[in-house]
């Protein structure tokens, strides 16, 4: 699939003047290229990211002009609104190796969850990468149905990958596994050192407030 966006460049617009108007500002950079600002349309932007996300070639075009391949690099979230306010766009070379994030898309079923009443637990959902831009892939699927037992576990070495990749992090990383349903003493022992934790949290509290009093005492 092919994924693709028209933007234009930015001069001396500010900000918050784009946002008002269904735009977002974005920057273009890339090794031995130089920075260019940007104006996006906040909708497209918005539908491009759900649908390429950080691991998918972009073809950028700017005020029209022959398209770049891209990755987008980072968003910046509003804290209140939780809407994009900003993004960056990495400009990639297609005969350089490039490092990348690419990731996983969990499917099927663990037989340990569904028939012994374990929980599934997650490691990671993201790899970093190592790869030309052509062998670079949206994701990885992990198959949960071989986690048959609560001894069964899918480690980053275990990954399918294609030619061409390599996956820079450490292979004995976990990135899922089943974990057997926990007893009634375990839960009870867990209800004991949260109760701890916040005794000893009340007790750190208390002698710091008299330590404060006793300076402001001097």
């Amino acid at each position: 699939m092919t994924f693709a966006i028209q933007v234009k460049s930015r001069t001396d617009i500010k900000p918050e003047e784009l946002r008002s108007e269904g735009r977002i500002p974005a920057v273009l950079y890339g090794h031995g290229v130089e920075n260019i600002s940007l104006d996006v349309s906040f909708a497209e932007f918005q539908k491009l990211f759900e649908e390429a996300g950080e691991s998918s070639l972009i073809d950028l075009s700017i005020d029209g002009k022959e398209p770049v391949k891209v990755l987008i690099q980072d968003i910046q979230m509003d804290p209140v609104k939780h809407k994009i306010i900003h993004a960056d766009f990495r400009q990639i070379k297609m005969g350089e190796e490039m490092h990348a994030s690419i990731s996983l898309e969990f499917v099927g079923v663990a037989p340990a969850e569904k028939t012994l009443g374990g929980t599934l637990i997650t490691g990671v959902d993201m790899v970093n990468v190592k790869c030309l831009p052509t062998a670079l892939v949206s994701s990885f699927e992990i198959d949960l149905s071989t986690l048959a037992t609560f001894d069964d576990v899918i480690k980053i070495g275990d990954i399918n990958i294609g030619e061409g990749i390599t996956i820079t992090d450490a292979p004995d990383t976990v990135v899922a596994k089943v974990i057997p349903p926990l007893t009634q003493e375990q839960l009870d022992a867990m209800d004991s050192e949260n109760a701890v934790t916040s005794v000893e949290n009340v007790e750190v509290e208390k002698k710091g407030k008299k330590e404060e009093e006793s300076e402001d005492k001097k």
